[in-house]
């Protein structure tokens, strides 16, 4: 059974400033490209075939899009400590293509938690160290601009790298 998931992985200019911030809090940062998530890992035996099927006709339509990255928030749930790059410009349409997606052949993934737009550059061990990883980034005022040309689909590797196999080119 495979385990995968579907995201827009961006390209910015200033992007060493994100893998410089992965790099210290994500465990994942050399495993799998800063991306923007749309629908969360699941396993399934459904064919690539059948995915990429549900992609061009969900997306059928859908535009490519500006993107802009800016200011840091946290996150505790019941999955872990977070830090997220929020997403200031297309908030919209990220997550218009996240109820798309799951209005699909995918909706039996769907966690049913309210979806918020962003980028995870951290994962910490603890509370306390979310806390003082945030305090150390807080100040941090890059802005990241782009625009959003794809959504991909990942295929989860064993030692939970990131092996891009898909990506459906928006208009």
């Amino acid at each position: 059974m495979a385990r995968r998931t579907i995201m827009i992985i961006p390209d910015f200019d200033n992007m060493e400033v994100i893998h410089q911030i992965r790099e210290k809090y994500d465990p994942l940062s050399a495993l799998v490209p800063p991306h923007i998530t749309l629908v969360f890992p699941f396993e399934s035996e459904m064919s690539n075939d059948t995915l990429r099927s549900i992609l061009e006709r969900k997306l059928v339509g859908v535009h490519s899009f500006p993107l802009c990255l800016q200011g840091i928030s946290k996150q505790e749930d019941k999955f872990g400590n977070y830090l997220f790059l929020d997403v200031k410009e297309g908030k919209e349409q990220i997550a218009m293509i996240h109820k798309l997606l799951y209005s699909s052949e995918l909706d039996e993934f769907d966690l049913g938690y309210d979806y918020v737009p962003h980028m995870t550059v951290g994962k910490l061990e603890s509370s306390e160290k979310l806390t003082d990883a945030y305090a150390e980034i807080l100040e941090m005022k890059d802005t990241f601009i782009t625009v959003a040309g794809s959504v991909c689909v990942e295929m989860i590797g064993e030692n939970e790298e990131s092996i891009i196999f898909m990506e459906k080119k928006l208009l």
